[in-house]
């Protein structure tokens, strides 16, 4: 008969945490686990969170064991979705890129996952930007020998839209929509409609028409609650009528 420690290490992905409450429900409580660490076999990684000895894990090893074992709903968001799946800009990852996690509830990370020093700083939202029971826009990032849960192109840059908060920032989302005329109009549709955020949906829509890809033309704005009243967006830009926001000047972004 197998011993737990090869049964476990055949159900866990190289380059992966495992959490101790997913080596408990495997049968391998504390005193165990520590015989397991003394013989080398697991390395400690943090108080709850172990690696397989001699492994390397990043920080997408560690949102695996938030996603798979500990059932939250944290997922890789916004521009850092965009740039994994190859749209976007290129993050060079490294001690000062910002890596970008949305949950869509309120969670709190498990501190092991939020003061073990990665190679990237970490930033957790719970913004609720989609209703609650939205599980529309996800896609599956491979990595290695596992995969992770990632926003979708057409939620991310939902999301993107969602953390631009200065001029420079909302520039550069208005040059990353630019850059996607690959987007899925029909799920776009259904994203916006479930979407809670108005200035989102406004300057969204905007955008689309701004730039006019051949999806923008597909998608049917008057399913699109936006809400009434001018809303200021872009600090000293210019007013559009349709969607009552301040906009970029045409002159501020060249996709436009």
């Amino acid at each position: 008969m197998e011993s737990k420690i090869n049964q476990l290490l055949k159900q866990w992905p190289k380059g992966t945490v495992g959490t101790a409450s997913w080596l408990q429900k495997h049968g391998i409580y504390r005193q165990l686990v520590r015989r397991y660490v003394a013989s080398e076999w697991l390395q400690p990684l943090d108080c709850g969170a172990f690696l397989r000895a001699g492994d390397k894990v990043d920080w997408l090893g560690g949102l695996y064991a938030l996603q798979q074992q500990l059932n939250m709903s944290v997922h890789v968001a916004a521009d850092t979705a965009l740039s994994l799946k190859g749209l976007g800009q290129y993050l060079p990852f490294g001690t000062k890129t910002e890596i970008h996690l949305f949950s869509g509830q309120r969670e709190a990370l498990p501190a092991w996952f939020t003061r073990h020093p990665w190679d990237v700083q970490i930033r957790h939202h719970c913004p609720r930007l989609f209703n609650v029971a939205t599980s529309l826009g996800f896609s599956t990032l491979q990595h290695g020998d596992f995969s992770v849960q990632a926003s979708a192109p057409e939620r991310a840059i939902l999301e993107v839209l969602h953390l631009a908060t200065t001029n420079d920032s909302i520039v550069h989302a208005l040059e990353i929509i630019g850059g996607l005329n690959t987007l899925r109009p029909h799920l776009l549709q259904r994203l916006l409609e479930e979407c809670r955020s108005v200035k989102v949906k406004r300057f969204f829509l905007w955008a689309a028409a701004s730039v006019g890809h051949e999806w923008s033309k597909q998608l049917v704005t008057t399913h699109i609650a936006i809400g009434k009243g001018k809303r200021q967006f872009y600090r000293g830009g210019e007013f559009d009528g349709k969607y009552q926001i301040t906009v970029p000047k045409r002159t501020a972004v060249s996709h436009v």
